[in-house]
């Protein structure tokens, strides 16, 4: 009687501890599964001009920021100028980030859903990011719903990154005290020697280089084509697709010194 006594009680104390462990497991692949939600800006421009040839965001400039945050636990919404689908540039699926993020059905589904600024609460965001692709050199920098977007983000003490073309979308960002967001921090971005490199210095509305620097950037820049990735006071900028990936461990290196 003892014996079976003793062989319920410790029966009864196993799966006290495997509820408890379960419970732990569980907490922490939440934690793991949900550090926050960062918005991804993509262009809704197609047209490189005048020209006819065809643009968009480039894919590669998503899809690999994307799997940094992804992977370490944060889920990432996207907005365009227009909401809806967003055309794509780049589209090399030889790449196997590329093809892993358009293989995903609920973020491919996102980026072809994409929110309208109108529908983005922005207290729910700890950062934004804006993906290049020439596209966003005719529609990111004169919305002025995205620039409000990102401004609230910046001073609820969240992280304001851009690649390549995307700082486009912080030319025009002003903050509550009348200044530009990019003014006098270290910003960097597609170049002037790299517009001119692929041809299109005399297509694009604007030179983006020229711009920032207008707006009281300092900007910081490699040679053609050099990853190249500038953080200052939670203002992350990168050069040109090679230097995507770099944004995004810069984006998590951030948020994790916010935490």
């Amino acid at each position: 009687m003892k014996k079976a006594f003793l062989s319920g009680l410790m029966a009864i104390v196993g799966c006290v501890i495997f509820s408890v462990e379960n419970q732990a497991t569980a907490q922490t692949k939440n934690s793991n599964k949900m550090n926050g939600k960062i918005l991804f800006v993509v262009t809704s421009h197609d047209k490189k001009g005048d020209t006819g040839e065809p643009t968009g965001y480039y894919l590669g400039e998503v899809s690999h920021p994307w799997e940094v945050l992804r992977n370490t636990g944060y889920e990432i919404d996207f907005v365009s100028p227009k909401g809806g689908k967003a055309p794509v540039d780049g589209f090399d699926l030889k790449d196997p980030i590329n093809k892993k993020f358009w293989e995903d059905v609920d973020y491919r589904n996102k980026i072809e859903h994409t929110m309208k600024p109108s529908e983005v609460k922005t207290e729910q965001y700890v950062a934004i990011f804006y993906a290049g692709g020439h596209g966003a050199m005719w529609d990111l920098a004169d919305n002025t719903e995205l620039a409000k977007i990102a401004a609230k983000i910046y001073e609820n003490n969240g992280i304001v990154s851009a690649v390549c073309h995307g700082p486009a979308g912080l030319v025009n960002i002003k903050l509550n005290n009348g200044t530009y967001l990019v003014d006098g921090k270290k910003i960097n971005a597609f170049t002037n020697e790299e517009e001119i490199a692929v041809g299109l210095e005399k297509i694009v509305p604007f030179p983006l280089e020229t711009k920032l620097i207008e707006r009281g950037a300092k900007f910081e820049k490699s040679g053609l084509w050099q990853e190249h990735v500038v953080t200052d006071q939670r203002v992350i900028t990168g050069q040109n697709p090679t230097s995507a990936h770099a944004v995004g461990e810069a984006i998590l290196t951030a948020l994790k010194k916010k935490r």
